[in-house]
């Protein structure tokens, strides 16, 4: 286990742009100025923007690299075509917005290509003043003249139980290699959830495809939300995703110092609320995850905090040099940061500021990395390498 204590330096990349404007669809055809960097010690890539959305949360590149979903926290599902506009997905469930809430994640189910099938997280209203993070799926339907729907459109998870406030919803997705469904549950910041096998917050969970629960999950013969469970002890997971191997890592925010990066295994307790690299808000220790060794350590651990907003795997040829790195947006750190190998061991490798809040990164289909800047107006960049 590493804890990161202090800024890996790397030069600022200088982000001018144009913020596009006028209409809805002004706003998604952003000028695609290059903005200037370093000629000397700047990042090895140069950023283009290329759209802006408002307060968009996570994209997903359909088969052939030409179009992309974007959710924006608000509750709309965009189809953005490179090089041009974005439409509006009709059918998307009502989202319950505010605070961490609205909508969330955006995937495909692996076999999109011959079914369609479209899986969107996001804040659901439940009685009263409670709320939950829930799972749908619904076929994309693509008509002639440019417009989009989901079609069939079900629920297939819910936070159980759905509690007050608007924090650590999680509720990010990734498919395995086998094709079930992983995916990540906050303790929606009550804190002792994380430890309650009787709830599916602070939580992985695994599903089959169409949320029902497999046979060979840990705790499948307890029934219930348990039977859901994959790994626990998690206080707000924002990010899964498979290396090139098919092992499972998750990154989560820590309280007051302490982010996460976790190798995630079947049953195993990551120690949250009992333990943690950071501390809580008001002052009060949480002992350090080296106190009490039954509980899985991270790999790598971050104080000051870099806020991690999703995580990524580069397997591209573009920038050869990074394949196998994982790559991690930073909301308070407003940097990229990218975490190198070796077996189950992991490091920070370098950290490229880029002036602004980051929600996601993700691969293009070229190997290129897009960016989604957090916010009202957060762009959508493009990183090509250098030269």
């Amino acid at each position: 286990m590493i804890r990161t204590s202090a800024l890996i330096p790397a030069i600022a990349l200088l982000a001018a742009c144009s913020s596009g404007g006028g209409n809805a669809q002004a706003n998604q055809t952003a000028a695609r100025e290059t903005p200037s960097i370093s000629p000397v010690d700047g990042p090895p890539f140069v950023a283009t923007a290329i759209a802006t959305f408002a307060e968009p949360w996570a994209m997903a590149f359909l088969p052939g690299g030409t179009q992309a979903l974007i959710t924006e926290r608000k509750g709309v599902l965009k189809l953005w075509t490179v090089g041009g506009g974005a439409v509006d997905v009709a059918g998307v469930p009502a989202v319950d917005y505010g605070g961490q809430g609205g909508l969330g994640d955006v995937v495909l189910h692996p076999d999109f290509a011959q079914n369609g099938l479209v899986y969107l997280s996001y804040a659901e209203a439940g009685e009263g003043d409670i709320r939950g993070a829930a799972v749908a799926r619904g076929k994309l339907v693509v008509a002639a003249d440019g417009s989009a729907k989901l079609t069939g459109v079900r629920t297939l998870w819910r936070q159980s139980a759905k509690v007050e406030g608007r924090g650590h919803f999680g509720h990010r997705l990734a498919f395995a290699p086998d094709g079930h469904l992983f995916l990540s549950s906050g303790e929606r910041q009550q804190f002792d959830p994380a430890q309650d096998m009787a709830s599916n917050l602070g939580k992985v969970l695994r599903l089959n495809d169409d949320g029902s629960v497999p046979k060979d999950n840990p705790f499948a013969d307890k029934g219930g939300v348990t039977a859901q469970i994959w790994s626990l002890g998690h206080r707000n997971p924002l990010g899964l995703a498979f290396d090139a191997a098919g092992r499972l890592w998750e990154i989560e925010m820590g309280p007051k110092g302490g982010d996460e990066l976790n190798r995630i295994e079947p049953a195993k307790n990551y120690g949250y609320p009992i333990v943690s690299n950071g501390d809580h808000y008001d002052g009060k220790d949480i002992p350090d995850h080296d106190t009490r060794p039954e509980f899985a350590a991270p790999a790598v651990s971050w104080t000051p905090v870099i806020s991690p907003a999703d995580l990524i795997f580069y397997s591209g040829d573009l920038f050869p040099d990074w394949k196998g790195s994982a790559f991690i947006p930073g909301l308070s750190s407003k940097a990229i940061v990218r975490v190198t190998f070796k077996g189950d061991t992991a490091k920070e490798a370098q950290r490229f500021p880029m002036g602004a809040r980051i929600r996601e990164v993700k691969q293009g289909p070229d190997g290129a990395l897009w960016v989604l800047e957090d916010g009202a107006q957060g762009r959508l960049l493009k990183l090509t390498p250098r030269g």
